[in-house]
């Protein structure tokens, strides 16, 4: 079972078989673990309440963020059935499965599921889509004082998350740049996201808000 101070060698043949089955990216796992390991900084060390990985895909960072936060529940999200039915097993082989649930589902339509709209303390998102889009789908989530953590690219810079765009949603950026080595856009919801967000699925990608 995975040490609760951070992941083991059952979170890595996981997260090997996972990158065999082309549902992480090429490369050494420890890679993918490392940058996960930067979301788990920025929610900080001890954190014990609710989480969402938006497209876990293949269980970065959700897993890792998970092994780092023994006290906290998490739900992984993906539009993928083959993807989730992955996730349901590694959850289960590493002892996770008190805490971490698995959804098969669209992010627009959790946002609009009372059981979790406006209960998170946290939303992740790597990889999930441009930046209109995860902030689109993770707002709606978060509680007042939530924050959203998303991975950048080596370049991303502030003005790829607009104030005024942000606004809209009730979020306010707090950072944007390097976290434990990787580059990172951290954000909180100043207010309750208004009950017209999220739109529609599909909707977010195809007329961003910003």
């Amino acid at each position: 079972m995975m040490a609760a101070t951070g992941p083991g060698s059952d979170l890595l043949l996981v997260l090997e078989q996972s990158r065999d089955r082309g549902f992480l990216g090429p490369g050494p796992v420890e890679r993918h673990v490392a940058q996960a390991r930067s979301f788990g900084a920025a929610v900080g060390e001890g954190f014990a309440g609710r989480g969402v990985d938006l497209g876990s895909g293949g269980g970065v960072p959700g897993l890792v963020v998970a092994g780092l936060s023994p006290t906290a529940s998490w739900l992984l999200v993906d539009a993928s059935l083959q993807r989730v039915r992955f996730l349901e097993t590694a959850v289960r082989q590493l002892g996770m499965a008190d805490r971490i649930e698995v959804l098969h589902g669209r992010a627009e339509d959790l946002g609009r599921d009372p059981d979790w709209r406006g209960s998170c303390d946290a939303v992740v998102a790597r990889s999930f889509g441009p930046p209109a889009v995860v902030a689109e789908c993770a707002a709606p989530l978060l509680r007042v004082g939530g924050g959203l953590v998303v991975s950048e690219p080596p370049e991303g810079e502030r003005d790829r998350w607009p104030d005024a765009g942000l606004a809209r949603l009730g979020l306010v950026v707090r950072t944007v740049g390097p976290r434990s080595g990787y580059q990172m856009a951290e954000m909180e919801l100043e207010r309750p996201c208004p009950d017209r967000f999220p739109r529609r699925v599909g909707v977010p990608a195809r007329a961003p808000l910003f």
